[in-house]
C-alpha cells in the first residue's frame, strides 16, 4: 500500500464547484444541488483502495448521524478506470449500494475536480461551512488498515459538531493518508 498524504489546501478556500454524473442514479449533481444547509463534507474515494476500505463502515455512518442536521456528503471517485477498471463508474454503483452510501458517489472522469481541489489521495476529506468556506482538510480519524485503533470518524466528527454548534473549528488538522489517486 502506498502512503499518500493529502495536500493542505488554504482553509477559508472557497469550495471548487463541479457538476458530476452520480453513479448511483446517473444523473448529473451540481456541488450548489448537493451541498448542506449547515455544511458540507467532500471526500474523495475510489472502490480498491485499501485506506477507504478500511473507513467504508463509518463514512456510511456519517451520512446517517449528520444528513439530517444539515450537513451533506458527496464522494467522488477521480481515478483513471482505464487502468484501474475496479473504480469503474458501473462498480461505483455497487460498491455504494454495497456500502449503504447515503450520499451521491460522483465520477470526475476529467480528474479537474480533484485537480481544483488539490486532492493527492483517496480516502481525501474536506469540510465547507454554510457559506462553502473551507473549514477542514485532512484526516478521518487515527485509525488505518493494521494499526488496531479503532475507527471513529472523531476528527471530522469534531469538525461537523463544532460547524453545527458555531463553535470554531480546530486548527490542528493532520493530513489525511492512502493510495494515491490514479492519475492519466
Amino acid at each position: 500500500m502506498s502512503l499518500t498524504p493529502s495536500n493542505m489546501l488554504p482553509l477559508g478556500t472557497n469550495a471548487p464547484d463541479f457538476k458530476l454524473v452520480n453513479t448511483i442514479d446517473d444523473t448529473f449533481v451540481s456541488l450548489d444541488e448537493a451541498k448542506g444547509l449547515n455544511g458540507t463534507l467532500i471526500l474523495f474515494i475510489c472502490n480498491h483502495c485499501p485506506f477507504v476500505i478500511h473507513v467504508n463502515p463509518q463514512l456510511s455512518q456519517l451520512a446517517k448521524d449528520y444528513v439530517s442536521k444539515g450537513i451533506n456528503c458527496i464522494a467522488i471517485s477521480s481515478n483513471d478506470v482505464d487502468n484501474y477498471p475496479q473504480d469503474a463508474p458501473h462498480l461505483m454503483k455497487q460498491h455504494a449500494i454495497e456500502n449503504d452510501y447515503k450520499f451521491p458517489y460522483l465520477y470526475d472522469q476529467t480528474q479537474d475536480v480533484a485537480k481544483a481541489y488539490n486532492a493527492a489521495c483517496t480516502p481525501d476529506f474536506y469540510v465547507f461551512n454554510d457559506e462553502l468556506k473551507l473549514v477542514y482538510r485532512g484526516q478521518l480519524d487515527d485509525s488505518r488498515p493494521g494499526n488496531n485503533l479503532e475507527l471513529t470518524g472523531k476528527d471530522i466528527r469534531d469538525t461537523l459538531d463544532s460547524l453545527l454548534n458555531k463553535q470554531p473549528v480546530s486548527k490542528t488538522q493532520k493530513p489525511s493518508v492512502g493510495c494515491n489517486i490514479k492519475w492519466k
